[in-house]
Formats: C-alpha cells, structure tokens, sequence
C-alpha cells in the first residue's frame, strides 16, 4: 500500500564515483533537507536551483560533505511529490552518512522500485511507462534501448488507450441495445459489431505478435557455434569478443562444455555459445559435451554452422548441415587460407540453405565481414513481419470503421455488399506496424484481449442476445486497460516493481 511518508535511497549505483546523488521524495523532503543540509550563502533553496553547501550533522554540527542540493515541488516532480536531492562526492561512506542522516531526521529507506511506483500512483506515468524506466537501466543494446524510449514516450500507451478506447465504444453500443431495443435507434447489425471485432483482432494481434523479437531485441540473440571438432568454433569465438575467451589449440575436442558470452554488433546483442565439436566419441566426457551441444543448438535463436573448407566433407559436417534445416543462421566455410577441400556448391549439393561466407578465423582482417553478416542474420530475424510485406497492403491507410462512420446509411450499403465481413481478414492498422512488447505481463494481457474479442465475434456472428456480446467486450477492455495501470491489483504492483534497483 501506498505510505504518504517521506523516502531516501542514493539514485546512482553504489561505488567509488566522482559524484553520486541522494533522494528524498515525500511531504516531509523539504524539512529533512533544511536539517542536513547548510546553503553556503544562507539563502533559500529555490526550486530548480542548484545551491552550494555543507552537508551537516544536526545532532554535533559536524560537516559531512561539500555537496549541491536542489528542491522540486509536487505535482511536478519525478514523483508527484516534493523531492530533495544531494549531489555529493562519490565515495560510498559519504553516501552512507548522508542518508543515515536524513533517516536519523525522519526519512525511511526507500524500497526497489518505490520512487517509481510512487510516480505512477501519483499519475506522472502509467505502468507501462514505469515498465520500461526498469527497460533503461536493463538494456544491454541500442535496440533494447530504443524499445524502451518508444516506451517511456507513450507510444504504446497511446496504442494501448486507443484500441480500449474502440473495445469500450462497441461496448457503449451494446448497451443501448440492451436498454433502449425497443426505441427507433440506428444500430449496428451483429454482422457490423463482428467486422467491427475482426479489426480489432488484427489490430491487438500485430501488436501481440511482435513479442518474440521484442525479446530478442531487448535479451540479445542466442547463437550457437556448432561444428565437427577443429573447424574453428573457438577461434571465431575469440575473434568476435576480441580476447581469447576460449582456449584454441591443435587437438580436436578441446572445447567439452558450452562457452557462452556476449557481443554488440550493430545495435544488437548477440550471445554467442562455443559448443563442443559434434562427432561419434567413445569418451564419456566428451559425449556430455556434445550432448549439451545439441541442447544449445536446439534452443539457439540463431545457428553459426561452422566447416573446414581444407577438409572434406565428412558425416559430422552433414549433421551440422541438417540441424541448420528450418534455423536462421549463417554458415561459416572457414580456413580459406589454406588449399580448399570442398566450396560453398558442396554445401548446397548436401542441402544447406542458409547464406555462406567463406572465411578465415586467423586473419583479423575479415572480422569486419562476420560481424556484418551476422547483424544482417540478426535483422532479418527481428524484423516485423508485417513490414515486410507486399506494397499491397504496406503503408495502406485502414478502412474507417463503422463508429467511424456514426452509424449512418453507409455503414448499412457496405454490410449489405459483404464489405467489412468477418469472414474476410482484416488488414491491421500502419499505426500498428513498428510498435514492439517485450515484456512478457504485456504478452498476457494482450493474449487475453485476443481470447475475448474472439469470443465475442463468434458470440455476435451466432447472434447471441447483446449482454453474451458485451461480457466478452469488457473483459477485453479490463485485459487492455492492465498494460497501463487502468486495472491494477497490489499483487501486480509488487511483482512489477520487486525487481527494480534501489534509488529507482
């Protein structure tokens, strides 16, 4: 439950720093600042306005730290509230002694997440918005970034607030029916209300659908190295991290467990696993490695078939070729710096798809080439699909939808001639097209919006009295609604904000 008291935490991360900065947020932040902290011209601290000063111990008068300090009332501030905040030098001890202070003054510890909440409470953002201030501080690439900025502006919000706003209006309708059915009032036929539902589907499930490469770009792209032993899985490995990650030498079989670690390319992450060479073995260890080998490669987002292109082909290199049957990937004819055994045509004579790049793990030099090849792997892979489509429908404007229309004689000619049907698809709105979830409470809520307008399409085409219709209508409203806090439980506030960093 929200406490209208007065918090502290440091907002900057905890270590030795040139500056750090201490919080307060709460009706008493002002108070409690005015004992701890001495304006070195004995002025008042104007709001917005950095003032220099000792930080003191009202209890000795002891000074504690030259700091800056700055006053921000509510509403607006970063909380809705009165908020304080000390800039102070960065070693961890002053930070420890400042906020000792301001709790020995009357402040409570802040809790993960609680400055943030406190906003959202108090109507600064909504919670898709608090969402992704965790999504800032979390990202581990510029996509993961972006996703998260798209975010805090609002713009899915404001997505989100429109197709409620359309699920509440066909609700609104429905209930005139109910209460006035037997008034002359123009209202929408069931076959309206269905077409009416069907846009709305698409529209929700563009948005929905595009959970899985918001997670890949917000969790970085999961690729596994896989090849017979010696191909040069560990040498490329090091090639991209730049640094010898992995230990690389003449003896087949060196790599025995899966090697995992991270690389920017272009503004993604990629997670790239070094796995054991997959061949028959007779050593018990090394048929573990290659066990966990097949896992990784199972559960891989995207495959780096690795093949010595001074040897030929040999049965381990076909089953490489065949777990690349279906996967993203690129593959990797490596060692061309030596005389070549087989080419790119073998590969494909033995059924590879994916592209190749002949290449050398051990001339640096081309480390260039890789990584670019490996973005545009990458790219294709978290491109919205719905953007790659035929010109036909890309960028086309929707069809205004019968509340659109207000229910005139139109919306009536274009039912009577089958246009707008449910049983034709519908083409999801362009506003639609490059917004992207990540986060899997979003997927949910978005999944049980979906459920419940189809529910209540096949209610209205099955003519079903309007109060079957209506049910389903607003629990896609409540379902929608919960992505910004409209529909909101404590249970839900503590799970999204538990995992928040301290001074946040």
């Amino acid at each position: 439950m929200y406490a209208a008291d007065t918090i502290v935490a440091p907002a900057t991360a905890p270590g030795i720093g040139a500056v750090a900065i201490v919080r307060l947020s709460g009706p008493r932040a002002f108070e409690i600042l005015d004992a701890i902290f001495r304006p070195a011209h004995h002025a008042d601290l104007t709001p917005r306005t950095m003032r220099l000063g000792d930080v003191v111990d009202p209890a000795t008068g002891a000074r504690i730290d030259r700091a800056l300090a700055v006053v921000m009332r509510g509403p607006a501030s970063l909380t809705g509230e009165d908020v304080a905040e000390i800039q102070c030098h960065g070693g961890p001890f002053v930070v420890r002694r400042i906020v000792a202070l301001a709790v020995g003054a009357g402040a409570r510890m802040a809790e993960p997440g609680e400055f943030t909440r406190r906003a959202f409470l108090n109507g600064r953002i909504d919670l898709a918005e608090a969402e992704a201030v965790a999504d800032i501080v979390a990202a581990r690439s510029e996509s993961a970034l972006a996703i998260a900025l798209d975010q805090l502006s609002g713009a899915l919000s404001a997505r989100v607030a429109e197709l409620r706003a359309q699920v509440v209006a066909i609700r609104a309708h429905l209930e005139v029916e109910i209460d006035f059915s037997d008034e002359d009032i123009r209202l929408p036929s069931r076959r309206e209300v269905g077409a009416e539902v069907e846009r709305l589907i698409a529209d929700v499930a563009v948005i929905h659908d595009s959970f899985a490469r918001g997670l890949l770009m917000r969790e970085g792209v999961r690729a596994t190295i896989v090849g017979k032993p010696n191909a040069g899985k560990s040498s490329l490995l090091n090639l991209l991290l730049g640094a010898d990650r992995a230990i690389v030498t003449a003896i087949a079989g060196t790599t025995r467990d899966v090697i995992e670690d991270s690389v920017q390319l272009g503004p993604y992450a990629l997670v790239l696993n070094d796995t054991a060479g997959v061949r028959d073995s007779a050593d018990d260890l090394e048929r573990i490695g290659i066990e966990r080998t097949m896992r990784s490669a199972r559960d891989a987002d995207l495959l780096i078939a690795m093949f010595d292109s001074s040897r030929a082909l040999e049965s381990a290199d076909l089953d490489v070729i065949r777990l690349t049957a279906g996967r993203p990937g690129l593959a990797i004819l490596n060692k061309r710096d030596l005389p070549a055994a087989i080419a790119a045509a073998d590969l494909r004579e033995h059924g590879m798809v994916i592209p190749i790049l002949p290449f050398s793990a051990i001339q640096l030099e081309e480390a260039g080439a890789l990584r670019a090849e490996l973005t545009k792997a990458i790219a294709a892979l978290v491109s919205p699909p719905y953007l790659a489509r035929s010109s036909t429908t890309a960028g086309a404007e929707p069809s205004p939808s019968y509340l659109a229309r207000s229910f005139t004689g139109e919306a009536a000619e274009r039912s009577e001639a089958g246009e707008g049907s449910a049983t034709s698809p519908a083409a999801p709105s362009s506003s639609n097209a490059q917004l992207t979830i990540s986060r899997e409470r979003h997927r949910d809520a978005l999944s049980i919006a979906l459920g419940a307008l189809k529910n209540a399409r096949s209610a209205a085409l099955s003519m079903m009295p309007p109060e079957i219709v209506a049910v389903d209508i607003m629990a896609a409203a409540t379902a929608l609604g919960s992505i910004t806090g409209e529909v909101s439980t404590e249970d839900v506030l503590d799970a999204i904000f538990r995992d928040f960093c301290i001074g946040k």
